[in-house]
């Protein structure tokens, strides 16, 4: 029987196979026809410790059973004012104000609209957004707006707002990215919007935490907000807790949501300095930040991200996850001598790296070949375009991680 779901970044028009999972377990999954795949991609960069980690699944159950859910304008639940002290004291301390969604996409929407309402309620109205070239920031009309134009939005043109947006920092080339920065900030914008270290959807690429600080140097000389969007670099993905703590950088306004909950269930936060949050603190009900969803600070997901953040205080984490890299390295080693590899790199628990292809771009149908031989051969892998990356867990075991890079490997051969 044809199933009626329309699923994400999917073209049923080809009549590709999509796998039902039953269940999972640490990098593993498990499909209801019996089959296993390790899931070389965290699940879209999501899962962190494992699939159904015991602490996170026994805090989503004992939570379920207390409350569900509750308005949260106006009202309030220990899960939540957990987390929020829990994630100022793990942060750092000029983020002070967290405000919680419930995606990556919606935690840069509420970024912007702090942005803004922070000009707007000086008497300063500022409304320029300075962003990366290549950059990815969600599939919500603001997060469009502020990534790269292309196939991905190019339908949706009418609707996205104008931005400004900087030349990546190619190596050899920085110097064009700090200028072009310098000059966007001199005209008085409201913000610059950035990925940390690696620009996630855009191509895996990377860039240097020096860079990083600069931007950010910038920003501060000229007054103009600086944002970090961590959605997919935090929670130890680049090889520490922040991407940002790489460069020694704190943002005035910085997202985070993929492994908030581990990956387990969906949560997003933006977390403001004083200033932003006080820009919107007045008697005048008019002044108020405008912006909710029915979900905000759902108790069960906030019981999630309490258990995650626990992982983080009580166990070895960023040495799992400096662990994991070194093998990552290894294997990507391997690899980067092929006459097919180009610009073999990584960033924490990170590998990406080029395949020589004529038509490199997204629709690339290098993609599709290789995500159908991984499917064949027991792995999970969704290149973007020609660029190949694995994004593992943390927990996954080195006979896993020799599989996923003999897939590739025997592409490559291909």
């Amino acid at each position: 029987m044809t199933s009626p779901i329309w699923h994400p970044f999917t073209q049923h028009g080809l009549g590709e196979p999509i796998p039902e999972i039953a269940r999972a377990e640490g990098a593993t999954l498990h499909a209801r026809s019996g089959e296993r795949y390790v899931d070389a991609i965290s699940s879209w960069w999501v899962t962190t410790h494992g699939h159904c980690h015991p602490r996170i699944t026994a805090a989503i159950q004992a939570q379920a059973g207390q409350l569900d859910q509750i308005i949260f304008a106006g009202w309030t639940h220990a899960p939540a004012e957990d987390l929020a002290r829990g994630l100022t004291d793990m942060l750092p301390a000029s983020l002070a104000h967290v405000f919680f969604s419930d995606s990556g996409s919606t935690s840069v929407e509420v970024a912007l609209k702090m942005a803004l309402g922070f000009w707007d309620n000086r008497g300063t109205p500022r409304h320029r957004i300075v962003v990366m070239e290549h950059g990815y920031h969600g599939d919500t009309i603001g997060g469009m707006s502020v990534g790269a134009r292309g196939v991905f939005n190019r339908p949706y043109q009418p609707l996205l707002f104008d931005v400004a947006s900087i030349p990546f920092p190619e190596p050899g080339n920085e110097q064009a990215t700090l200028d072009a920065l310098e000059a966007e900030c001199r005209q008085g914008p409201a913000a610059f919007l950035v990925e940390p270290l690696i620009l996630g959807a855009g191509g895996m690429k990377t860039y240097s935490p020096a860079l990083l600080a600069a931007m950010r140097a910038i920003c501060a000389h000229y007054g103009v907000l600086f944002i970090a969007d961590e959605v997919m670099t935090g929670w130890g993905r680049t090889g520490s807790l922040l991407a940002c703590d790489q460069a020694g950088v704190v943002p005035d306004i910085l997202c985070l949501s993929k492994g908030l909950t581990g990956g387990a269930v969906p949560l997003a936060v933006t977390l403001a300095t004083a200033p932003i949050f006080e820009a919107h603190l007045s008697p005048e009900r008019a002044r108020m930040f405008f912006h909710s969803s029915s979900y905000t600070a759902n108790p069960i997901a906030c019981a999630a991200a309490n258990a995650n953040l626990a992982i983080w205080r009580e166990e070895p984490v960023l040495a799992r996850v400096a662990a994991l890299g070194a093998r990552q390295q290894q294997r990507l080693n391997a690899l980067a001598g092929h006459p097919k590899v180009r610009n073999a790199r990584r960033l924490g628990t990170i590998t990406a790296l080029e395949v020589e292809d004529p038509s490199s771009n997204y629709l690339s149908a290098m993609g599709p070949t290789l995500s159908a031989l991984a499917r064949s051969r027991g792995v999970l892998l969704r290149p973007l375009g020609n660029t190949v990356y694995v994004m593992p867990p943390y927990c996954i075991s080195g006979a896993e991680l020799d599989l996923v890079y003999a897939v590739i490997a025997e592409f490559l051969d291909r």
